[in-house]
């Protein structure tokens, strides 16, 4: 299922310092594991968490505060892109395929055919969206300072 999370975890990476990024993603995966409907498809459970995708939730919330540490001092397209591109994405999809091969007892070929390459495109597309936004969020308040 195509969402926009790898969008909001950028963002949510690229505005707030990583303290605050590991808070926020927390706190959703929380509010998730309370009931309510935040996971894809507005599902919730703390059952999500060890189903064959919760790695991708486990792994978001180290490798989301890793991009904010990485993410530098200014705002930078070029810099946000890449740090997500070349880390966010792939330590998820590491994640991801770690609960999908322990959870559905599938090979490395069968998870990355399943939960990694049919979704390689949209979520460089979706970190370039996230890149972009971050800088104009941050650019934005830093003049309202």
């Amino acid at each position: 299922m195509v969402t926009a999370l790898t969008l909001a975890l950028g963002v949510t990476a690229f505005v707030l310092p990583p303290k605050q990024t590991f808070l926020a993603l927390f706190l959703y995966v929380l509010l998730g594991c309370i009931g309510l409907p935040v996971f894809v498809g507005g599902t919730a459970g703390f059952g999500k968490l060890f189903g064959p995708t919760g790695g991708y939730i486990f792994a978001w919330l180290v490798v989301y505060p890793i991009i904010s540490a990485l993410k530098g001092a200014r705002p930078n397209f070029k810099r946000y892109a890449l740090v997500d591109i070349v880390i966010g994405i792939p330590l998820t999809y590491v994640g991801g395929l770690i609960s999908m091969m322990l959870v559905m007892d599938v090979s490395l070929e069968a998870a990355l055919v399943m939960a990694v390459l049919p979704y390689i495109p949209g979520d460089i597309i979706k970190c370039l969206m996230a890149a972009f936004l971050g800088v104009k969020v941050n650019e934005a308040l830093a003049h309202n300072r």
